[in-house]
């Protein structure tokens, strides 16, 4: 209690000496000055530094952790970034391939039905060429048949007699066919 009495002591007697300049230096305000900051300082250097302090350092613990995080998270995401590209580029040329495997194999294919169409053309034309020299055949073969009763109609009607034994019919059949094959 002495302290505030003398401190307010000496304030009524700074207050009554008057107006002082900023250039004046009073002893007595400068001495409490530096006391009551001394006092402060130790007061806060024991009470209140060490918590501030310990929440610092805590806090920038808890950032350089942070970081440490971030930055391992970031080469994660680095590495996970180069693998996704690396697959996307590997889907990409698998997918190319399997495009030009498949375009491949679709020609192969079309050869493969356009070899067996023409294969198929091939012997329908070649059938139909077979049925049209069967029935070309059977056709001049009737035709001989016809050729020879009506050449053997005729010969009857100019002799008057029916020619109709076995050997004049070869006789005949002989005939047409050697016209045949001078024609």
């Amino acid at each position: 209690m002495v302290m505030p009495m003398w401190l307010m002591l000496a304030a009524v007697q700074e207050g009554e000496s008057g107006f002082s300049s900023p250039f004046q230096v009073n002893f007595g305000l400068f001495f409490w000055t530096w006391l009551v900051f001394i006092v402060l300082f130790f007061v806060l250097k024991r009470y209140a530094w060490p918590p501030i302090l310990r929440a610092t350092e805590e806090r920038e613990r808890k950032i350089a952790l942070q970081l440490e995080e971030a930055e391992r998270l970031n080469a994660e995401a680095r590495a996970s970034l180069e693998e996704h590209q690396r697959l996307v580029s590997g889907a990409r040329e698998e997918a190319h391939r399997l495009l030009q495997e498949a375009k491949a194999a679709a020609e192969k294919e079309r050869e493969v039905v356009l070899n067996r169409t023409r294969e198929e053309q091939e012997h329908v034309l070649e059938r139909a060429k077979q049925e049209i020299g069967a029935e070309r055949d059977r056709a001049m073969g009737q035709l001989r048949r016809e050729a020879v009763d009506l050449s053997l109609a005729a010969a009857a009607k100019l002799i008057e007699t029916r020619l109709d034994s076995d050997a004049d019919r070869r006789l005949v059949e002989r005939y047409l066919s050697s016209l045949g094959e001078k024609h």
